[in-house]
């Protein structure tokens, strides 16, 4: 086939290789089937333990449980897959997470080699029903039991170097892992794919909750005046993401909130020595999921409390609040800059 009819087929297929496909919309879905499933089931399980009351902890198992499948079922979606292939890889999502031993990389490889095989072949053959399953299950299967175990090794390998580093440098690594996880949760990837990928939890996660709460609360409060309440509970408590497209035309209407970050980061990991787990690190206060995975990890007291309240709310506000002002003195900032379309 001729590498124009192969580009045809592709389309037509709506297999479409490109960074935007694999590493932001996929990452993204993979965070999405993380949230409905480990992580729901994370808060739920920290119910039951604080309130003894067993229909939590049932339900934290089930949705524990189903975690492989709800991250395949989510990729596939992502990627536009067909009804047979989107179904199938309900199995593939299970075996890419069971081989790489709970690390969702492993099911994100093999699911997406799998959807993308299964979509080549959905609905070229009369026996379509048994076709596009089969290659779909099969390529999952291997790709999870070949590739996902070394991916996910190097994952975890990252991540614990980046957790030992802080454990050993806390101010410095603080300042890094904030800066950097804030960063990411704005950007369109998912911050809490990655701080999962790389089981970002301990002193580490900390300073990745910072850094997103520094983000989230920081643009909701710079851009009060512009978006008001409703401005600021859309960041605040779901996603700074929505001013990517005000970074883009202006990219220093971010530095207040990274600013924040820099600072808020350090601050959790030195001072209050704020932990989290992985499932909720990379989350920030979107549905207070951020804080709520530091309790669950902490486990209270009153060192605790003051942490969530000045590293995740007030002093992103403060710090984020005083930035912008400074800025729009210095005419870096203009009036409409940040406002969102609500």
């Amino acid at each position: 086939m001729e590498q124009t009819g192969i580009k045809a087929f592709l389309k037509k297929k709506n297999v479409n290789i490109t960074v935007q496909t694999y590493l932001i919309d996929a990452l993204g879905a993979m965070a999405f089937g993380l949230f409905a499933s480990l992580l729901i089931g994370t808060i739920f399980a920290t119910i039951g333990d604080k309130t003894q009351i067993q229909i939590f902890t049932v339900i934290a198992d089930y949705a524990k449980s189903a975690t492989g499948a709800a991250l395949g079922v989510a990729i596939a979606y992502a990627l536009k897959a067909p009804q047979l292939v989107l179904f199938s890889a309900a199995t593939v999502g299970i075996a890419g997470n069971a081989l790489a031993q709970g690390n969702p990389i492993g099911a994100l490889v093999a699911t997406v080699v799998a959807t993308e095989l299964g979509k080549l072949v959905s609905k070229e053959t009369r026996v379509d029903i048994l076709v596009t399953p089969s290659v779909t299950i099969i390529s999952g299967v291997l790709a999870a039991q070949f590739i996902g175990p070394g991916v996910a090794k190097f994952m975890d390998a990252f991540g614990m170097m980046v957790k030992t580093a802080t454990e050993m440098q806390p101010f410095f690594m603080g300042i890094l892992v904030s800066a950097l996880i804030g960063i990411a949760l704005t950007l369109p990837i998912s911050s809490a794919a990655i701080c999962m990928a790389l089981t970002l939890d301990g002193l580490a996660g900390g300073a990745a909750t910072a850094g997103c709460c520094a983000q989230m609360i920081g643009f909701a409060v710079l851009s009060f005046r512009e978006n008001g309440v409703s401005g600021l509970l859309a960041q605040g408590l779901g996603t700074s993401m929505l001013q990517m497209g005000n970074i883009v035309k202006n990219p220093k209407v971010w530095i207040a909130p990274t600013l924040a970050s820099m600072i808020t980061g350090p601050i959790a990991t030195v001072v209050f020595q704020m932990t989290n787990i992985h499932t909720a690190s990379g989350m920030g206060t979107c549905g207070l999921v951020g804080p709520i995975g530091v309790y669950t990890s902490m486990g209270g007291g009153s060192k605790m409390w003051i942490g969530i309240l000045l590293v995740c709310l007030v002093l992103p506000a403060v710090l984020a609040g005083i930035f912008g002002e400074i800025l729009r003195k210095v005419g870096w900032i203009k009036d409409g800059d940040l406002k969102l379309d609500l």
